[in-house]
């Protein structure tokens, strides 16, 4: 059954927004998080520890939060996966250009596979700066996300990554959250203008709130 499920068309797009769901809840979290970080190093780096401690006594050290980073791949995995295979699926479905232009949809609709694209790169570098310390510039500090996140919105591609890649976070929300909600049933023509508009200020929220950290550091106010 899981099999016929997966091989449908329906069945991949509710996998998409199911595992598109988890990603939001825990980019509004996470968004909440990182806002702790105006509070001062020591605040924001306490909040990072305590990350590492959830659930203690009854779970180890760090398990809490490599089960939620196991969970999140997963919804990663399967939500590029399924993105995927639908837009196979599409383009074998219509080979040939259509004789008469479709109506031309929305911006964030036209741009949700190459925003996709940008947010897996992304996600791979901000891993790589911030958890890792690979790429990391002005030498990493284990155990001091302040001063971490500090040197890294110090640099202008810094920014300028974090930056774009938050905007196209926007984009994919607004269109990937109604477009969630068709898929398992709870949009209808009445609910449709309620649907748009709670997209449009959770991409707005979640895109103002991420870009505030680094515009906080370019401008001084967290330094």
């Amino acid at each position: 059954m899981a099999r016929t499920v997966w091989d449908s068309s329906v069945g991949k797009k509710t996998v998409m927004a199911v595992s598109g769901l988890i990603m939001l809840l825990y980019l509004v979290a996470h968004m909440i998080g990182n806002l702790k970080i105006f509070f001062g190093a020591e605040e924001f780096n306490s909040y990072a520890h305590w990350l590492r401690t959830v659930g203690e006594p009854f779970m180890h050290y760090e398990w809490t939060l490599w089960l939620i980073r196991v969970v999140l791949v997963v919804a990663v995995v399967a939500h590029a996966v399924s993105a995927y295979q639908l837009s196979r699926r599409d383009i074998k479905a219509r080979p040939d250009k259509y004789v008469h232009k479709k109506p031309r949809a929305s911006y964030a609709t036209r741009t949700m596979r190459w925003g996709g694209v940008i947010l897996g790169l992304f996600i791979v570098w901000h891993v790589l700066d911030l958890t890792t310390g690979t790429v990391h510039p002005g030498g990493f500090q284990e155990g001091r996300p302040y001063q971490n996140v500090v040197d890294t919105f110090s640099t202008w591609y810094g920014n300028v990554i974090y930056i774009v890649a938050m905007l196209a976070l926007g984009l994919h929300i607004r269109h990937g959250f109604w477009s969630a909600a068709q898929t398992l049933g709870a949009g209808s023509r009445t609910r449709d203008r309620a649907l748009k508009t709670v997209a449009g200020v959770l991409a707005l929220l979640l895109t103002a709130g991420f870009i505030a950290v680094p515009v906080g550091v370019m401008t001084g106010v967290v330094s």
